[in-house]
């Protein structure tokens, strides 16, 4: 037994070493190769500079816009009445319908009305009788007198009487004039153009009894009127900065343009004018109430509905717009970090007047090719106080970008392959 232990152990012996110096060989070479790879590159460990978005600070006059809340107003209002009494026969008219002026909307039972008018012809052609037949007197009467065939009472008496009739010639003239006009209220007409809303009385109802019954209502809605009101104080703080020469007038006597942005905060596409503001405050709000006139041909914006005015009433000259992401606001001030050519980042105050556009307008703190730092401020949360940055141009994101690929991604992707034969799925 000890020498076959002894033979087995012999055989064997040189194949363990050759093992052996193979894995040594090639955990020696695996040092090798990692020890590059921990190295932190070139710079023998240092981190390379963290890339930072950046904006250059660009002046230019930016247009300061003020938002107010408003209300939409028909252009001209105009009340349908019936002016002359009767029973109403016939609406002419589809509701809610747009109609022109002098177009026929209702139909008032005119019989009375003819009536009355041959009443009035018959009244003034007695009238004309009895004025042909006092002139004829008085004609023979003038030189009877001239004669002292007759007295001059007598002669006075019948031009008295001529001009008389001649009176009630004019009057019946007038009256039947009245009566023509009375016959034409017959037919009621609508006074401007515009679109008009329901009738208010159905066929049958007796009208213009005692007083102008209400018909309907037409409005003009093109143009369209949207009343707002402005803070007095805001408004003498802005005529104070235009006189000090802060800022400059935007255009025309008040604002050089009126935005309209409606209940689900898209923007109406038209521009707007301001017509007037008036020239009082009211005593309970300290508000003055402004006027601006928007165009309004396919009829979108609808008398009554609230929205949100967008007026521009003044200029700032060379402000600076900057994203609402890179200004840090606080109870302090409002600050916005700078980065130089060497990389260094630095805290600067800067004033902020208004915002537009989703954007800061700065009037004070920047110069003319600064870099200010929009993006990347998580990236110095990981990095040691007073580490240089590199600046890149800052991209405004597209919100539509990442949902494209995602969507693509389905239709790019490949079909799953097939079980083979006698293969589970």
């Amino acid at each position: 037994m000890p020498l076959l232990h002894v033979s087995r152990q012999s055989s064997f012996s040189p194949r363990l070493a050759t093992v052996a110096a193979v894995v040594l060989l090639v955990l020696a070479g695996c040092g090798k190769s990692d020890a590059p790879a921990g190295a932190g590159g070139p710079g023998g460990g240092a981190h390379p500079a963290p890339e930072v978005g950046v904006v250059v600070a660009a002046p230019t006059d930016v247009g300061l816009v003020t938002e107010l809340p408003g209300r939409l107003e028909a252009s001209r209002i105009a009340q349908v009445r019936a002016r002359a009494s009767g029973i109403l026969l016939k609406r002419e008219f589809r509701e809610g319908s747009d109609v022109k002026a002098g177009q026929l909307l209702f139909r008032i039972d005119p019989a009375p009305l003819v009536a009355a008018s041959q009443n009035a012809q018959a009244t003034l052609a007695r009238a004309e009788a009895n004025a042909v037949q006092a002139k004829a007197l008085a004609d023979r009467y003038k030189p009877l007198v001239e004669a002292n065939a007759v007295s001059k009472q007598e002669y006075a008496t019948a031009v008295a009487s001529q001009k008389t009739a001649e009176a009630d010639v004019a009057a019946g003239r007038a009256a039947v004039q009245t009566a023509k006009i009375n016959l034409g209220y017959a037919d009621v007409t609508s006074p401007i153009a515009g679109r008009i809303g329901r009738a208010l009385v159905t066929e049958g109802a007796l009208v213009g009894q005692g007083d102008a019954t209400e018909l309907a209502v037409v409005q003009q809605i093109n143009p369209v009127y949207v009343n707002f009101t402005q803070s007095a104080s805001d408004v003498l703080k802005l005529r104070r900065a235009l006189a000090d020469g802060q800022y400059k007038r935007a255009g025309g006597e008040e604002a050089a343009s009126v935005r309209v942005v409606l209940e689900d905060g898209s923007d109406y596409p038209l521009e707007g004018k301001l017509l007037f503001s008036d020239l009082t405050v009211d005593s309970t709000t300290g508000q003055i109430t402004l006027r601006a006139e928007v165009p309004n041909p396919k009829g979108e914006l609808l008398p009554g509905l609230y929205v949100r005015v967008k007026l521009e009433q003044a200029q700032a000259t060379n402000a600076i717009t900057l994203p609402q992401q890179a200004v840090t606001r606080t109870q302090q001030g409002d600050t916005v970090t700078v980065v130089d050519k060497d990389g260094k980042l630095a805290k600067r105050t800067v004033k902020i007047s208004a915002a537009k556009d989703n954007q800061w307008v700065v009037l004070d703190g920047l110069k003319a090719g600064e870099q200010v730092m929009v993006d990347g401020f998580q990236k110095l949360q990981m990095m040691p106080p007073g580490t240089p940055v590199k600046a890149v141009p800052w991209t405004k994101p597209n919100p539509n970008a990442a949902a494209a690929p995602a969507a693509a991604a389905p239709a790019g992707a490949a079909a799953p392959a097939a079980p083979a034969a006698g293969e589970k799925k």
